[in-house]
């Protein structure tokens, strides 16, 4: 699964890096993303076709929803079924994105308790996370869009943490994630190859979300 992640990469290095054309939203870096807060996201612009970096709120909310204060806001999609599901069926189809990271973590349940781990690519560009976006227009007229990332089964080195991980999309597949060009976007759905992540051991001052900095990611000691 993916349920807390590093987004403090600026705003005009993700547009960049991801060829967004829109004003530059004015985004507040952090080290410890959670559920609920507003995430930088790539999307695809229906209209003009162009990549556009926007904040969404991670928590993904159907436009069916009636009652948002009783929705569940999943954060995870699984992608054995999103593109089926009830839920994301219609995200999946029309409403694919990219969410930038610097580097996610994950929990470890060892007999003293969870241990955490950050995960961040060897070459130390910044991941892409496969994700989905959605609209719900509340009985005000307002707009909350909502995203949430897509999660497959881990791959070697994660399984030792977790048998779920996010999809991390490689940029030669994001013009398919994204619907530029023709091909099968549930093919990417898969584990990262051998050798694109790295994992180390972090302080659990992570599980709170208050706590919040670049010392999040620095490694500590921890038996194997």
């Amino acid at each position: 699964m993916c349920g807390r992640y590093a987004s403090f990469l600026p705003p005009d290095l993700i547009a960049r890096l991801f060829g967004t054309k829109n004003p530059l939203p004015n985004l507040k870096p952090t080290w410890n993303m959670a559920p609920t807060m507003d995430a930088p996201v790539v999307r695809r612009h229906p209209n003009s076709g162009e990549r556009h970096l926007d904040l969404l709120t991670w928590g993904f909310v159907p436009a069916f929803t009636r009652d948002i204060k009783a929705a569940r806001r999943p954060v995870n999609a699984r992608a054995e079924t999103a593109a089926s599901s009830g839920m994301f069926r219609a995200a999946f189809a029309k409403r694919r994105c990219l969410v930038p990271a610097a580097a996610f973590y994950e929990w470890r349940a060892d007999p003293g308790g969870k241990t955490p781990f950050a995960i961040a690519r060897t070459d130390g560009e910044p991941m892409a996370f496969a994700g989905i976006w959605e609209g719900w227009r509340a009985p005000e007229g307002d707009i909350l869009r909502s995203f949430a990332i897509l999660t497959t089964h881990a791959n070697v080195p994660m399984s030792a943490l977790h048998e779920r991980m996010p999809v991390i999309l490689e940029p030669a597949d994001w013009p398919v994630w994204l619907g530029e060009t023709e091909g099968d976007p549930a093919a990417l759905l898969k584990p990262s190859a051998e050798g694109i992540l790295r994992v180390w051991a972090v302080d659990r001052r992570v599980g709170n979300v208050r706590n919040d900095g670049p010392e999040l990611l620095e490694p500590v000691a921890t038996l194997v």
